[in-house]
């Protein structure tokens, strides 16, 4: 849970879970038990290897979670590439997922660059009912937060995958929205690279990265560092990040295995909400000018990739721990008092599974099989809660894909997941300080399939359950005796793909009919609840084209329709979701060191966020923006500017109640790049 939720939960009548339910776990013994264990297993494994058995080849982690052939990549994906993630001029991994996938984001609440990022129109429980995965590794969280992708150094991406729709076989619980994969890259075999980058723009914006990578035979090691400063578009909404990423790997007779560690500080100036008299006198000004907040994380991993007796086992041990300080101000009748709230939480997370790759009848086939085992554990630091919180969860995965029909390129698969969750729950503070524990399951299945009907035309469709569970905060502030219940959705998606590299449109429908939907009920005292039965269907459009030498244009377009199908609400539509929205990129590289990319997203108007019944007359307003970039190389250096909101339009995407609780969008900022590769 990102902190200034909890003033943003305030400003839509609510009492945020933060107050109910946090804990931790001590942080220096389990982090050195996995990497203990990592690395017995590996070297256990790379004995066992046989010497002749060849390398495993430079491919990306993909849809069945191993390094996958380009035959076998998820279908309808969107895929950004590192080329067009350099060429747009995004400095993060949220801005790419964005301004290049296409992605609906919601303006962050606390002035970092974590925007809500929301697939299908799952409006302000988006983060939950998606799933973010770096490298095989988890990100999502068992709260009420973003994933922080900021943290994630962006010149060490090497692609990034967007699975819309129902994934919960391989990914567990919350994909409902999809997946979003970053997959990192490897460094060069018996080669260096590195680049050094400085930027400077509006609004006090400084930030320079700097990155290397090198190998030596079976050795390789890479770094990446990076300080960011900007004031921000609005008053009072300072942030500062610095981060570090480094890895070492070893490569192996038929894998590798390598250890990476991770770390991001950020400290943050909360805005705080505006009323819709205050966001027409003046979007930049700030409500709450004394708040403020950091968010201090870690990451270790230890990975493994090894092929032994016709069978490949791909391992990822990792731990992480987050620790989040706030203080929010509050004034009455004159008397300014601090509320000061902060908690650790610590998630550890062991995935191994086991791929063969066989034939069958001369046809193509792939199993998988894997186990998740998550324990997360938060532990509040405030005057008014000591609540504690744990989850364990395990999951068993099971999935097989046969690739039939070799001309036609013919795919058909089938998966199961089961998981089980154990939670408990204490706050020795709260009106009830014992211990709640909770035991819950479920399951999760798809079968999906694809074939080329014609030359350049693949035809797809799948079916399947996906699942998410109430997290701790949601279970904190709650409207039923016990937990909640497990939310579940029947998903239903048909595509249709034509064209080739040069030329490529996708075409999607998709229905996701939901039972128990958990959110936040703003009617009667408040509190999340499983709402009455809820849909999503809709229509998606992917493509792109090389228009002429050096043009290429591409774009993304989605219409939702998010409403309630039973119940006192019944067809009424659902909060914060716009039902159409359209992105489109233009890209110039005429292959003489220029380069230049205009993108264009429009987002239709939607509900207020506590507009359950549809009774405000005022909804968010729709709204267009446009970003752009230039870039000169010379040599190996390249020169930049850049802008986004080049029209300085006025907007928001996040308003939690009808007139109020509005928290503006950034306006145009500019900025120029200086870039040296080595």
């Amino acid at each position: 849970m990102r902190l200034p939720l909890n003033r943003a939960c305030g400003d839509a009548g609510r009492v945020h879970t933060f107050r109910k339910t946090v804990m931790t776990l001590p942080v220096a013994p389990l982090a050195l038990k996995p990497l203990a264990l990592a690395l017995a297993i590996s070297l256990t494994l790379i004995g066992a290897a046989r010497a002749d058995e060849p390398a495993l080849p430079t491919v990306f982690v993909s849809a069945a979670r191993f390094a996958s052939d380009p035959s076998l990549l998820p279908v309808g994906a969107t895929v950004i590439g590192a080329d067009e993630i350099r060429r747009a001029g995004v400095t993060d991994v949220n801005q790419a997922i964005r301004k290049i996938g296409g992605v609906f984001g919601r303006q962050s609440l606390d002035g970092t660059p974590d925007f809500g990022l929301d697939l299908r129109g799952f409006g302000s429980t988006s983060a939950q009912n998606m799933v973010i995965v770096i490298d095989g590794v988890r990100l999502s969280d068992n709260e009420l937060s973003n994933a922080i992708l900021s943290s994630i150094p962006i010149d060490t991406v090497e692609r990034i995958e967007i699975i819309r729709g129902g994934a919960s076989v391989l990914f567990g619980e919350g994909a409902t929205g999809g997946v979003i994969q970053v997959i990192t890259r490897r460094p060069p075999r018996n080669g260096q690279r590195g680049s050094v980058v400085a930027e400077a723009g509006q609004f006090g914006l400084r930030e320079g990265r700097a990155s290397a990578a090198a190998s030596w035979d079976n050795v390789a090691l890479d770094a990446a560092v990076a300080d960011q400063h900007t004031d921000n578009y609005r008053q009072h909404n300072r942030f500062r990040q610095k981060s570090f990423s480094g890895g070492a790997q070893w490569r192996t007779a038929g894998g590798r295995v390598g250890l990476r560690a991770e770390s991001a500080q950020q400290d943050s100036d909360f805005a705080g909400s505006l009323t819709s008299a205050q966001f027409q006198a003046n979007p930049r000004q700030a409500s709450t000018p004394l708040d403020f907040g950091s968010l201090d994380t870690k990451r270790v991993t230890a990975f493994l990739e090894q092929r032994f007796d016709g069978f490949e086992l791909a391992a990822e041990l990792a731990h992480r721990e987050k620790d989040a300080k706030a203080s929010y101000y509050f004034t009455y009748k004159g008397v300014t008092s601090a509320s000061n709230l902060g908690y650790d939480s610590v998630q550890n997370q062991f995935s191994p599974r086991l791929r063969q790759l066989s034939e069958l009848a001369g046809m193509f086939n792939e199993l998988v099989a894997g186990v998740d085992l998550i324990r997360w554990n938060r532990l509040t630091k405030s005057s008014f809660s000591a609540a504690d919180a744990t989850q364990k969860s395990k999951g068993f995965y099971l999935r097989d894909e046969l690739k039939f029909d070799t001309a036609h390129n013919g795919r058909l698969s089938a998966g199961a997941r089961h998981e089980t969750f154990d939670k408990l729950t204490r706050d020795p503070l709260s009106f009830d300080p014992g211990a709640q524990a909770s035991s819950q399951s479920q399951n999760a299945w798809e079968v999906q399939g694809s074939y080329d009907v014609l030359a350049q035309v693949k035809l797809y469709a799948k079916d399947g359950q996906s699942y998410r569970v109430p997290n701790s905060d949601e279970n904190g502030y709650r409207t039923s005796v016990g937990v909640l219940k497990i939310q579940t959705s029947h998903d239903l998606e048909f595509g249709v793909t034509v064209g080739d590299a040069e030329r490529q449109l996708t075409a999607r429908l998709f229905r996701h009919a939901l039972s128990n939907e958990i959110a936040y009920d703003p009617t009667g005292y408040g509190g999340n609840t499983n709402l009455d039965p809820t849909r999503r269907q809709g229509a998606e459009l992917d493509g792109h084209a090389q228009l002429a030498p050096g043009w290429r244009v591409s774009g993304h377009l989605q219409h939702v329709k998010a409403d309630f199908t039973a119940g006192p609400n019944s067809g009424k539509e659902l909060i914060l979701v716009p039902k159409n929205i359209l992105s489109a990129r233009l890209a110039w590289v005429p292959g003489d060191g220029q380069s230049a990319d205009l993108g264009a997203q429009w987002v239709d108007s939607q509900r207020v966020g506590n507009d359950f019944a549809n009774t405000c007359a005022t909804r968010i307003p729709s709204a267009t923006t446009f970003d752009g970039r230039y870039g000169r190389s010379f040599g190996a250096w390249e020169f930049a500017i850049s802008g986004v909101n080049l029209t300085d339009k006025h907007y928001y995407s996040n308003a939690f109640g009808c007139n109020y609780g509005i928290y503006p969008s950034d306006g145009r900022q500019l900025k120029v790049s200086a870039r040296y590769d080595f």
